[in-house]
């Protein structure tokens, strides 16, 4: 049971209590950061609600993993002789990993890490040791006595803990998915809900230290049970398609990563400001040094944030959807988006835009954009026991006896587009755009988009 300093009202889970050493790291400039940092990117600017940010995400990430938790004892309570049931002492561990699960994230951070490769993923080692290093947070991480566990979980290095201890935070279904889900949902407005039921469903095998959800009961598979957890990834696969591909997302992320690798390009920002940022600072950092500088890139910069300011969004010139371009898609990806390798699209994006002004009379800016290098469904490697089987496997093992666990596999890539974007607005100027950035891209490529 927490010791709780006090409590705080959440709209996704009521109240969640904190105790003091929590409230400690909380009190902390780079958590408080995230107060600034919102948990959807762009999405905003196409759901207006969505403005919820990785702070009380992370507050609400503790809250579910002390109701998993809950469940894992009571589990255990019924049968100790099979289950582990948790020490107050790995709740205090687990329950502050959970708390600093986000810290490294940086504004629109799947925009600059996942979709451009500007910089490794946030949850990379050396994010968390530089974080957890010389810092204030790091001060108070070494006062509380849990640095060494902290890394383990969250980056996965250093000292050996219980496999438990991670898959309740990096698991394909765990607590920082029962929050977000629920989260984003509430911000959204869209009506796309788990039941809470799932939980009771967990146990820690005493024997091997791992977290598996029981679809077993007397000798038969509880159905209920499976098709909660598959629900849970569809409900993940629902907001991949409607929030966080959406097209108008898409395009915002594109002109933000623009603007972001147009500023590291130029000198005007580096990494290590980027991690101390926010949303707001971070644009008004670069709104800044676009100022009184007379350089193409300045000009550009300067241009590129003023949109975005403006919600004046790129529009669609070319979309190359993964369905149309499986013989060409490798291609496209290896050859533009490998990680922090951006000249060749550079390049790309020079010339169209030469060929443009010789075309319209009129400089006009293009970029070539692909929100994800590849789709495709996250293993669902939950592990589970099913009747009759000795050992706790993936859930994904049983995929063959789960048809909705294998449509959702072969839909993922589905989601894969590579768009071009432009800011040109007029529909026939688009139209002959449309002619000449395909001249330029591969003969077998696709496109779908009928401007």
């Amino acid at each position: 049971m927490v010791r709780a300093h006090t409590v705080v009202r959440d709209p996704v889970h009521g109240d969640v209590e904190l105790t003091r050493d929590e409230l400690r790291l909380i009190d902390t400039r780079e958590f408080q950061r995230l107060r600034g940092v919102k948990q959807l990117g762009t999405a905003n600017l196409v759901y207006p609600g969505a403005v919820h940010t990785r702070f009380e995400h992370s507050l609400g990430t503790v809250a579910s993993l002390e109701r998993l938790l809950d469940a894992v004892d009571r589990s255990a309570s019924r049968d100790p002789a099979g289950c582990h049931h948790t020490t107050a002492d790995e709740r205090r561990v687990l329950r502050i990993a959970a708390l600093l699960h986000d810290v490294t994230h940086v504004p629109y951070g799947h925009n600059i890490e996942d979709q451009t490769g500007l910089l490794e993923r946030h949850d990379v080692p050396a994010r968390y040791r530089a974080l957890l290093g010389d810092t204030e947070l790091g001060d108070r991480v070494r006062e509380l006595g849990v640095r060494d566990e902290l890394l383990a979980i969250l980056a996965g290095e250093g000292v050996e803990v219980p496999p438990f201890w991670r898959q309740v935070l990096s698991d394909t279904i765990d607590a920082d998915l029962m929050d977000y889900l629920r989260r984003d949902a509430y911000y959204t407005g869209l009506e796309l809900r788990y039941d809470d039921r799932v939980r009771s469903w967990f146990r820690v095998d005493r024997r091997s230290q791992r977290l598996y959800c029981d679809c077993a009961k007397d000798g038969m598979l509880r159905d209920d049970a499976v098709s909660e957890l598959v629900r849970m990834l569809e409900i993940r696969y629902h907001f991949s398609e409607r929030v966080y591909y959406h097209h108008a997302k898409v395009a915002a992320g594109a002109l933000l990563a623009r603007i972001v690798e147009l500023a590291m390009r130029s000198g005007f920002l580096d990494a290590a400001t980027l991690q101390r940022s926010t949303d707001e600072s971070l644009v008004l950092r670069l709104e800044q040094a676009a100022e009184g500088r007379d350089t193409a890139d300045a000009k550009r910069l300067g241009r590129f944030v003023d949109r975005f300011r403006r919600r004046a969004l790129p529009k669609r010139l070319a979309v190359l959807p993964a369905a149309q371009n499986r013989e060409v898609q490798q291609q496209l990806v290896e050859t533009f988006f490998a990680p922090r390798a951006p000249q060749a699209r550079f390049d790309w994006e020079e010339r169209v835009e030469t060929a443009a002004r010789a075309l319209l009379g009129r400089d006009v800016d293009v970029i070539l954009y692909c929100p994800a290098r590849a789709m495709q469904l996250k293993e669902a490697r939950t592990l589970v026991r099913f009747p009759g089987d000795a050992e706790l496997r993936p859930l994904e093992h049983h995929a063959g006896e789960l048809p909705r666990l294998r449509d959702l596999r072969d839909q993922y890539p589905r989601l894969w587009k590579l768009y071009v974007f432009t800011s040109e607005t007029e529909l026939r100027a688009r139209q002959r755009l449309q002619e000449l950035c395909l001249a330029h891209l591969p003969p077998s490529a696709r496109n779908v988009l009928v401007i």
